[in-house]
């Protein structure tokens, strides 16, 4: 998976006529970093492959293989976990596969006492509903306390972070868009 999305990465820049100096400027990442990323030899965040897809003026969606087949039900054994870099918490993406699909549905496992160490802004929006547990996100920079049974909605151009106050996991059901998975 890594190999193809560093080949896509380094495919869509030379199509765009960028030099890794280019891309280093519209991204805010190093010219060393971005090479490394287009050899596969270095990890990418999902904030720094959102970086990248928005300066090839491409969807993050473009750089996963897309399901062939067209699967609407999600059964359990088909419902994957993942992490992602610098989060402690656990995702598995809940979501059907099918061409044009907008939403990304995905189940958070938030551990105890785990907080966001930074605030995330991107296009889109996103949804929350807490099965189990409570979560304090931040919005700008007002907190919303959000216990099991309540949601929470909001543009995710808003500077946006969480944090779980709880000694015992939290699990959330998120919807959010554009699609990355």
């Amino acid at each position: 998976m890594v190999d193809e999305i560093s080949k896509k990465i380094r495919l869509l820049r030379k199509e765009r006529e960028l030099t890794l100096k280019d891309m280093s400027e519209l991204t805010e990442l190093s010219v060393g970093f971005l090479s490394q990323v287009e050899r596969g030899t270095s990890s990418l965040a999902i904030t720094s492959l959102k970086k990248i897809a928005d300066a090839l003026n491409v969807e993050m969606s473009v750089f996963f293989v897309k399901e062939v087949a067209v699967n609407y039900a999600k059964p359990i054994e088909m419902q994957k976990n993942f992490e992602i870099t610098g989060s402690e918490a656990v995702y598995t993406n809940l979501s059907g596969a099918f061409v044009d699909r907008n939403l990304e549905a995905i189940k958070v496992i938030v551990p105890p006492l785990q907080a966001d160490k930074i605030s995330y802004s991107h296009t889109g929006e996103e949804f929350y509903y807490v099965l189990e547990g409570e979560i304090i996100f931040r919005i700008n920079e007002e907190e919303f306390a959000i216990k099991k049974g309540e949601s929470i909605h909001f543009p995710s151009s808003n500077e946006h972070m969480w944090r779980n106050p709880l000694q015992q996991e939290t699990i959330l059901l998120s919807v959010l868009t554009p699609t990355v998975f």
